[in-house]
């Protein structure tokens, strides 16, 4: 079974810089991480691998530098690592992105097979859209699994799937045919501590490196900034509110004096709260 993970190379977040002019993520001298839900799809992908034999092939979309966490992906034990570098690329939003990205996969599916699961983490640490995994599946035609917690049932010769999705209110139970994308929550399982041979072996390997002109991609206007209709207007920090923090005391209270206090502190702060709340028990 061939199985690819689509993962990101992405800006430690705790020293991302943003652009004054174009409102994009600057990356030159910024520390860089493999997007940390991404790891959680990579291991979800080995076990499988591991299981029911097969390939692993991480793919990412990045400068040339993204190369480093493509290595790292093959010390966990990838089997192979594919880079989409292209300066027609930068830039990208979710849409040209998801766009560029489908791309590459069809290429994937031709030079080392069709995979019947395309991996995704639940969304990356720089966007936090998650739009780009249903994106890739959209333009596929694939079936799309998001948010899962655990994939409880895989049978290969029936081309059927059955996952666990976290879901608003308690868990659902989901069965689909392959082929299918699936974007894996965080937390799910713990991602294995490489060999020292797949460190041998990622530090020697080739890595596949890919322009949109290899990729097949002709149409660079839908790619980079200029297929991007996302617009950020602004960046700013939020300011710091000036009012306290007002504390309610505990000690020897009741909880419907407690409760009270608290009503009564609201309706303080917040005057027409009040008068909506008596309208709406008058039902007026």
């Amino acid at each position: 079974m061939h199985i690819v993970v689509c993962m990101k190379q992405v800006p430690d977040s705790a020293q991302i810089r943003v652009h004054p002019v174009t409102n994009t993520i600057m990356r030159q001298g910024v520390p860089t991480i493999i997007n940390p839900y991404d790891l959680f799809a990579l291991e979800e992908a080995l076990r499988l691998r591991d299981r029911l034999g097969g390939e692993v092939t991480v793919l990412t979309m990045g400068p040339p530098m993204a190369e480093e966490s493509l290595r790292k992906a093959l010390t966990f034990g990838a089997d192979r690592a594919v880079l989409l570098t292209d300066r027609a690329f930068a830039g990208s939003d979710t849409l040209a992105t998801s766009f560029a990205l489908a791309a590459a996969l069809d290429k994937v599916s031709q030079e080392f097979g069709e995979p019947p699961i395309i991996f995704t983490g639940k969304q990356t640490i720089d966007g936090d859209t998650a739009q780009v995994g249903p994106g890739i599946a959209k333009r596929l035609g694939l079936n799309q699994l998001t948010y899962v917690a655990r994939i409880a049932d895989l049978d290969p010769a029936a081309g059927t799937i059955t996952v666990e999705r976290r879901a608003e209110g308690g868990l659902q139970v989901l069965q689909t045919r392959l082929p299918v994308l699936i974007t894996m929550l965080e937390g799910v399982n713990e991602i294995r501590r490489g060999s020292l041979d797949d460190a041998y072996r990622a530090a020697r390997a080739q890595i596949v490196r890919w322009s949109a002109a290899d990729a097949g991609i002709t149409e660079l206007a839908r790619c980079g900034l200029k297929g991007s209709p996302t617009i950020v207007k602004k960046v700013f920090a939020p300011q710091g509110r000036a009012e306290k923090v007002h504390q309610v005391p505990t000690a020897d209270r009741s909880a419907d004096e407690l409760a009270a206090d608290v009503i009564a502190a609201i309706f303080r702060t917040q005057p027409p709260l009040e008068d909506d709340l008596l309208r709406f028990a008058a039902g007026q």
